[in-house]
């Protein structure tokens, strides 16, 4: 029997299956990681996050999306992640960086309870491709937060609570060889937005952490040291704000609400 021990946990409700293989010796396929994110059929997630050392003894976020596919970040994942890594006892101090496909990040443990991470500078693309679901169309801003997005301003709240986010929306052909995150905004008042996003390899989920600081940069008015955005997600509120140096920081709340046993035989 193959068994995993493992905690089921979110960030503004966007869920991850977590457990730790500090050597690297657990690899699950593909298929098995859509089986355990499964809603039905397995634990039910957004993604799986596996706690693994690499060649320095660093912990490094392995981040699957919902259908297997690899990911190179997840903000809200790794909120998640580090406040996995510190109830397991794999790490102590208030400030901690691990590893990830988009390169190291920084965590610090707030005394509100939040979690405030490290993202990286935010490119901004200069092209504007189109945007399509059914008829209905959009310019999107390209927006690199270690992954790609696609920023897409709608006309009102009715039409961003309109929009079919079940399957991945049309983009320009080529322009995102790897898949896109789409995003869909609507400004609600200086340095406060709302959106939607679809994630590649995971559909509509409830809130996307690199989605929430690439909206803040490309439409929601985060700039080098000034205030901080605020970004309401389905899964609650999330806040951006951009260093003198230019690296976003993503705050927002991290929570572990289950723990039990996998069989991945059955599950599988």
């Amino acid at each position: 029997m193959r068994e995993l021990a493992f905690v089921k946990g979110h960030g503004a409700r966007n869920d991850f299956v977590l457990f730790t293989d500090p050597d690297g010796r657990v690899e699950l396929s593909d298929a098995e990681v859509a089986a355990v994110c499964d809603r039905r059929a397995g634990i039910g997630a957004d993604g799986v996050l596996r706690a693994v050392r690499d060649a320095d003894g660093q912990w490094f976020m392995d981040y699957r999306n919902a259908d297997g596919s690899v990911a190179e970040m997840c903000g809200n994942g790794l909120r998640v992640f580090l406040r996995y890594l510190a109830a397991e006892g794999l790490v102590h101090a208030e400030q901690v960086t691990v590893g990830t496909r988009a390169g190291q990040r920084t965590g610090s443990f707030l005394p509100d309870g939040r979690i405030a991470v490290t993202m990286g500078a935010v490119g901004i693309g200069a092209d504007r491709p189109e945007v399509r679901i059914g008829e209905r169309c959009w310019s999107g801003i390209p927006a690199d937060v270690g992954n790609p997005h696609l920023v897409s301003v709608v006309a009102d709240e009715a039409e961003l609570d309109s929009l079919d986010l079940s399957t991945p929306p049309d983009v320009v052909p080529g322009r995102f060889p790897q898949g896109v995150n789409a995003e869909f905004v609507v400004p609600l008042r200086p340095g406060h937005v709302r959106m939607r996003v679809h994630e590649r390899g995971s559909g509509e989920t409830e809130a996307c952490g690199t989605g929430v600081v690439a909206v803040a940069v490309a439409v929601g008015g985060a700039t080098a040291g000034g205030a901080p955005v605020r970004v309401t997600t389905p899964g609650g509120d999330l806040e951006v704000h951009v260093r003198p140096d230019g690296e976003a920081v993503l705050t927002g709340p991290a929570v572990l609400v289950a723990r039990g046993v996998l069989d991945l035989e059955v599950i599988g």
